[in-house]
Parts: structure tokens; sequence; C-alpha cells
């Protein structure tokens, strides 16, 4: 297939590209590389994909309207992974702006991309950030999703309402996946697992919000891409089973599904700092912080409806995920280091 991977420079996105690649499909990743964080981790990403044949790069803004439909008509889309977005919670509260831009303006571009270019099946990044102020655990696709707590929150929730509209009103096949807290090699030096190492290396304490009470729902990186290539090979369908009366808001009538993917194992903030500490060889120093606004106390996943779907249950262990990323952070830098070019 004809495969477009918007967000190819970022963490997932590449990721995403390199399996689609590597089972034989063409693959254009488009991407702004802008400065939300060093563009050169980025670039380094795109240097992973660049040799490979099936590949091409396309440096293109999500809100670029015009850019965005000639895209469309020019290349043919036969499904499309959408995985281009502001990132970011605490972000959000400094730069609204580029949340609308990227994740509402950017998404109806990709959609109406979807509608007027025939594409048998848009999958989406939605975020575990749309459980917002619930307190029931595991969170379910199931439970309302009323009470975001951060801007970023509230985008990925609008861009679930905009897709069942969009396969409501034009048939179009959409599934969004609500991602929890990713981690992995080529992860983002704004999350934890890269701020804490570097503070950890560099003998600077690390920063414990709401004093180390925390839950997190920590998933590997291979899980994610893996729960969303069965994603995109299973185009959504509509639910027979679906009452109005009583609405599923994970279905519809229409052809639409959202699934969680997460690792079903929440761990204590803690435990996953002592992780490190041991795959590092080093005890970190620890600040202990208040909770953060836009934060969550607990991220928990119930993956049940994924697996129904894809016959995919992520599960990759904490400590072995820990030790892939910490491996592959030292040799990233002994690589900058050395001006090596991937």
């Amino acid at each position: 297939m004809k495969i477009l991977v918007t967000g190819a420079a970022g963490f997932i996105g590449m990721h995403t590209a390199q399996r689609l690649l590597a089972r034989g499909d063409e693959v254009v990743g488009i991407d702004n590389l802008n400065d939300y964080y060093d563009p050169r981790l980025k670039r380094d990403r795109l240097d992973r994909l660049a040799p490979h044949a099936r590949f091409r790069f396309i440096e293109l803004d999500l809100a670029d309207r015009a850019g965005i439909e000639r895209l469309f008509a020019e290349e043919g889309f036969h499904r499309v992974v959408h995985l281009g977005a502001q990132a970011g919670v605490r972000y959000s509260l400094q730069n609204p702006h580029a949340y609308v831009d990227s994740n509402l303006v950017g998404f109806v571009n990709i959609l109406e991309g979807c509608r007027h270019h025939r594409v048998e099946h848009l999958v989406y990044a939605s975020s575990s950030s749309v459980y917002g102020g619930n307190e029931k655990t595991p969170f379910s696709e199931q439970d309302a999703v009323d009470h975001p707590v951060s801007l970023y929150a509230a985008t990925k929730k609008a861009n679930e309402l905009m897709a069942h509209t969009y396969s409501h009103l034009y048939g179009i096949p959409t599934t969004g996946l609500r991602f929890f807290t990713v981690y992995g090699p080529w992860g983002r030096p704004d999350m934890a697992p890269w701020l804490f190492t570097s503070a950890i290396l560099e003998g600077r304490p690390i920063k414990v919000f709401n004093h180390g009470q925390m839950l997190r729902d920590f998933t590997y990186i291979d899980d994610i891409v893996e729960g969303v290539v069965r994603s995109l090979d299973r185009p959504a369908e509509p639910d027979a089973g679906y009452d109005g009366k009583a609405p599923n808001p994970a279905t519809s009538r229409a052809p639409y599904r959202v699934f969680n993917i997460g690792n079903q194992a929440p761990v204590p903030l803690m435990d996953f700092i002592a992780a490190l500490e041991a795959a590092l060889g080093k005890t970190a120093e620890k600040e202990f912080l208040p909770m953060q606004a836009g934060d969550v106390p607990v991220t928990s996943s119930d993956v049940s409806a994924l697996t129904a779907w894809t016959g995919f249950t992520p599960g990759t262990p904490l400590a072995e995920g820990v030790e892939r990323f910490v491996e592959w952070y030292r040799e990233y830098h002994v690589d900058r280091q050395n001006n090596t070019t991937y």
C-alpha cells in the first residue's frame, strides 16, 4: 500500500514508518520539523528512514491547507497514519495557539484530504490524556471523557469528535488510538525517561512531581507500533450492536472506532526511577515537588477492546524496555559527540 505517515520525524512516527517499510509498503512522510525540541533529533530519525527506496520525506506543516490539499491530490494514498501533532501537556499551558493550529486546523486538513481522495482508512493518534479527571481505573474506551485537564487533552478529544463526524457524514473509516505514556529508543527529550536519564548521568537532581505519588502505564514503543499497524490493517466498521439509547463512546453506527494502547500494568513513578537507576548503575538525586497543572496522578489502560479487534495485547516488561532505552541513549549521545551520521 501507499501510506501517508504524518509526524514522520517524530518518535512514534519514525518507528511506525520503519515498520511499514520493512513489510514492503510505500511510505510518504511529512513533518514541519519545528523547534519544540531539538530539530537535530528529528533529522537524525529521518536519516534512519532515508536509505529505504520506498520512503520519501516532504517538509510540510499540517496547518498549511493548500499544501495538504496538493499532497493528497498528487500522491493518491491508500491509507493514512496521522501521528503529527503539537505534543506535550505542559507546553499547552504556555503556547495554546500551537495546539489549535496543529491539532485542530491540521486535523481537519487531514480529514478533508481523506474525504476528497477516497482514503480507505485513517488511523490517528489520540491520547490517554483524554481521560482527564476520571478516577475509575483502569480507563476504558466506554467511559465518558468530558473533563479534560489540559488544552492538549481537549484537542485530542476534539479529534475523536471530528473523526466521528467525518465517518458519519462521508463513510470514512477512522480509528483513534489512545496512547499511554510511550517510551523507548529515539524518544522525546521533553519526557521523563530522557529528562531523568540525562540528569542522573550529569549528576543533576531529577524533578519528581506529586512527591512521587504517581502511577503511569508506561508502554514500550514496539508495542505501540504493533497496535498502530494492526489497527491500520483492520479498517473501522460500523458496530452492528450499537444502541443509540445507551451509546458506546468507542463505537458507532458509522465506521468509527477508538482503542486504548497501554501496557495494562501501571507502575509507581518511584519504581520507574528505580529501574532507570538500575540500568544506569547510578542513583538519582531527587527533588520532590507538588503536582503540576494539567497533570493527573494515575494512568491505567484497559486494552481488552484492542485485543478483541486486532488479536494483540501490549506487554513488554518495564525493566526490559528501560534497559533498551538506556542502551540507545548512551549510544546516541556518544555518536553525537563523534558527529556520526545516521
